[in-house]
């Protein structure tokens, strides 16, 4: 039987797991404008890097998920940081953007590792609110680090230029695969048969026709795919719109990511009294009220840094709200194979931001952009949970209606 981590143990090293993708993300975004003068290239080019990571980070967990039910939660982790190490130096001695596109890529594809190992641990050994309560901690604890970020790496690129920010990348790599060799636990029964490419189209075929899965995965994809894809955007508008320095832009994605563990904290309050399937709802709510602020404030008054980070605020506050419950709950069907359960979620919720992402290029004006894709992608999310309670209604009359029929004869 596979070793059993505590509920502090496990949020710690769930939480740990998590932070790799979007601390990678976050942290050199402050110096995506200065990355345009560098390498004397065009935004375009720039904001690729982002698309590049994204990829990475999506396809990727499409392997790291069978991996993990393969080999191990822990081999797999350890396996796929070391690739992450790989980009990151890659990308701190970039000499053009071909090479900095090229490392980004194999970053986000060792990073990928990160989210899907770190939901299957939990569905490893926990289910239901108390599963809820690990992901609303991780949600917590992940608030701190990408919060920090952006600020740490404005405040790095000022005193050392845009380098030191990949050279911090390596370093969190370098600690994150000692923390994981010296304290995590393997919490599966892995089977070399998960790896066989015939298995691992027959598993995800199973998890793409659940439809409860299907649907929470695009509640929660399209909810925090918002969040990426409009990480390819803010800089241009926060920077080279509204003006604000690498510093002050990384300062002021404090907003967001406080929100987050604000919203994190009180759900957590709130799961005293309330399940936390009944807080998904008040959560949309929050999450549609940012996306009509949004498009409002930026109609009614332009761009400023409050206009389009206020809204962002409430939708972040109302993220924390809905990503415990509907990730369990997804997850739930698939003990056997959760590692590709979790890899499929992630899968949909990094081709959403990426998707996102590509749609903002496309359309090239960064306030326009944000103003089309962010509500967009909320009232997506909003769908899909819509969705995602007509399939449960419909599974609870099918299992009612066969508990009847197994009784019928006893009559």
């Amino acid at each position: 039987m596979p070793a059993r981590m505590s509920e502090r143990h496990t949020s710690l090293i769930a939480a740990l797991l998590v932070a790799i993708g979007p601390v990678s993300m976050a942290l050199y975004t402050p110096a995506m404008p200065e990355l345009v003068r560098a390498f004397d290239s065009s935004n375009a080019a720039i904001k690729s890097t982002l698309t590049f990571y994204f990829a990475g980070f999506a396809v990727a967990q499409l392997l790291a998920g069978p991996l993990s039910d393969a080999f191990g939660r822990r081999r797999a982790a350890l396996g796929f940081l070391s690739v992450y190490l790989v980009g990151s130096v890659l990308a701190a001695t970039a000499v053009s953007v071909e090479m900095l596109l090229v490392a980004r890529l194999i970053q986000g594809t060792g990073a990928a590792v990160g989210v899907t190992v770190a939901r299957a641990i939990v569905r490893d050994q926990f289910t239901g609110d108390k599963a809820a309560r690990i992901m609303n901690m991780v949600g917590i604890m992940l608030a701190i680090a990408p919060a920090m970020s952006p600020a740490l790496g404005g405040f790095t690129l000022a005193l050392a230029g845009w380098q030191a920010i990949f050279y911090l990348m390596v370093g969190f790599g370098v600690v994150s695969s000692l923390l994981l060799a010296l304290t995590m636990r393997e919490t599966s029964v892995p089977s070399r048969a998960y790896a066989e490419p015939r298995i691992v189209i027959k598993n995800y075929r199973t998890v793409l026709g659940n439809a409860e899965f299907l649907s929470a995965s695009i509640v929660c994809g399209f909810a925090v795919g918002a969040l990426y894809a409009q990480a390819t955007i803010l800089p241009f508008v926060l920077i080279d719109t509204v003006g604000l320095t690498p510093t002050e832009f990384g300062f002021g994605m404090l907003m967001q990511s406080g929100s987050f563990f604000l919203g994190s904290v009180t759900m957590r309050l709130l799961m005293r009294r309330h399940s936390a399937e009944r807080l998904v709802l008040p959560g949309l709510c929050f999450i549609s009220t940012g996306a009509v602020l949004l498009i409002g404030a930026l109609s009614i008054f332009g761009a400023s840094f409050f206009t389009v980070m206020a809204p962002i605020a409430f939708a972040a506050f109302g993220i924390a709200f809905i990503m415990p419950h509907m990730q369990i709950g997804g997850l739930l069907p698939f003990p056997h194979i959760a590692g590709s359960a979790s890899a499929m979620m992630g899968f949909i919720q990094m081709g959403s931001g990426l998707l996102g992402g590509t749609v903002a290029a496309l359309i090239g004006h960064p306030v326009l952009a944000i103003a089309i894709v962010v509500p967009s992608m909320s009232a997506i999310s909003v769908m899909g949970y819509v969705w995602h309670l007509k399939e449960k209604r419909l599974r609870t009359r099918a299992a009612a209606e066969m508990l009847a029929e197994k009784a019928a004869p006893a009559e």
